[in-house]
């Protein structure tokens, strides 16, 4: 049986809404291995009014001191979004490097 030109319109606008939703609501935190999380860890999570869809501890600290320190690091960390995540998975390098402009840093 052939679907309808109107279910598949209805598929295609159903689906794009999804797409919009993820693309401005919900976003990338990940954390780097470093000595609290050895392994890293990449959150996903709904983002509030501003934040960037990849963002990460080291992110935010370049963001506001410039550069990255353990003190500004650890700053930063108080300040992720551990209320509002959705997912946790591994680390992934690709979301880190994106939040941090292709930069990484040491542990």
């Amino acid at each position: 049986m052939a679907i309808s030109k109107t279910r598949r319109w209805l598929f295609l606008i159903l689906f794009l809404l999804i797409v919009l939703v993820i693309y401005f609501k919900v976003g990338f935190y990940t954390i780097q291995p470093i000595g609290a999380v050895p392994d890293g860890v990449t959150l996903i999570v709904w983002r509030h009014s501003g934040e960037p869809f990849f963002n990460s501890a080291d992110a935010t600290s370049l963001g506001v001191t410039g550069s990255v320190s353990l003190f500004s690091r650890g700053m930063a960390l108080g300040q992720a979004p551990t209320d509002r995540i959705i997912l946790r998975l591994p680390y992934w390098e690709f979301a880190y490097t994106r939040s941090t402009g292709g930069m990484k840093f040491d542990k």
